[in-house]
């Protein structure tokens, strides 16, 4: 039984199901330039309301090999898609032109798809330099994510677009994510099952 937290802003009600965090492990298994990747690995992540109004989102995972290889560290943030007010901070550094008034769960319905879901963004960047922007929705306890923009170091490996899935199963969060990297097409990269960390 999921738990869901009872202090959250109207904004990330949505998201509620997704707070805490979570651990397990998962398979990898891409063909690319020639080499098939595959292996299983152990995966965390966390989600945590960041002051911002968002989701702050951290996860690493690791192979399940002799040296624990690491894999993947990212941080980023995931929020509801909507407007930006005079009373939102920014760009920069910059503070809002007026006070924030409280934003209330009529204000956020408002923002409801006509397939009764809400729009999402998250913004992704890996260890490594590689960003990724995110777009997406969330229905119920399942979040679908394509990527829209992806920046990449110039030394970094080949890397062109993404999609993620999330869904909240018996209790477990379940997801996968498909790449186009190494000069292959967007495929199946990898997948995990994790559970609530105690």
């Amino acid at each position: 039984m999921i738990e869901l937290p009872t202090d959250l802003s109207a904004d990330l009600v949505p998201l509620a199901w997704l707070v805490g965090e979570w651990e397990g492990t998962g398979v990898i298994d891409y063909e690319a330039d020639g080499h098939r990747f595959a292996g299983e690995f152990s995966h965390r992540i966390r989600f945590a309301p960041a002051p911002s109004g968002a989701l702050a989102y951290t996860a690493t995972a690791q192979l399940l090999d002799e040296d624990g290889t690491p894999l993947v560290t990212e941080t980023g943030f995931w929020r509801i898609a909507r407007a930006a007010a005079a009373s939102d901070a920014g760009p920069g550094l910059l503070p809002p032109r007026e006070a924030a008034g409280i934003r209330t769960a009529d204000d956020v319905e408002a923002l409801r798809t006509a397939d009764g879901g809400f729009e999402i963004v998250a913004a992704i960047v890996h260890a490594d330099g590689l960003s990724e922007l995110y777009l997406g929705q969330v229905r119920g306890p399942r979040i679908d994510l394509a990527t829209d923009a992806v920046v990449a170091p110039p030394e970094g490996k080949p890397y062109a677009a993404a999609t993620r899935m999330y869904g909240l199963v018996g209790g477990h969060l379940l997801w996968a994510w498909d790449i186009a990297a190494l000069g292959a097409g967007l495929g199946s990269h990898a997948s995990a099952r994790l559970a609530k960390a105690a």
